[in-house]
């Protein structure tokens, strides 16, 4: 019990839709390439300054789990326990710095960390 005007209908539809012939003109398609080809010059030529993040992380992780450590001290009156805080926090920070060195290593995050600073007079 199928409907098969509606499926009909429907192949109609779809065949039509895969008929047409939408593109761009040859014109659009020469200056979109050029200006692509002119970008992929200037990201890697010397039109532009790159300056890697990669580091970023672990300043501020090493930061934070330094005055972390300090407030630690400050604040906890025991002092082995001040001091057994402020140990863990000196190692998370540490831990921190390793995984960033690991990840560097293992991952290339340094290429994915990069931002593209176009210098003055550069055509992009």
């Amino acid at each position: 019990m199928e409907n098969k005007n509606y499926e009909n209908s429907l192949d109609e539809l779809i065949r039509t839709s895969m008929k047409t012939e939408d593109k761009p003109s040859s014109g659009l398609n020469i200056l979109l390439k050029a200006e692509l080809y002119q970008k992929e010059a200037a990201m890697t030529g010397k039109q532009t300054r790159s300056i890697s993040l990669w580091f970023v992380p672990m300043i501020l992780n090493f930061i934070l789990f330094s005055l972390f450590a300090v407030f630690a001290l400050f604040v906890i009156s025991n002092p082995y326990i001040a001091k057994l805080m402020a140990g863990v926090c000196l190692y998370m920070g540490a831990a921190g710095i390793f995984i960033t060195l690991l990840g560097v290593k293992r991952a290339n995050f340094k290429e994915d960390v990069t931002i593209h600073i176009r210098k003055r007079g550069a055509l992009v």
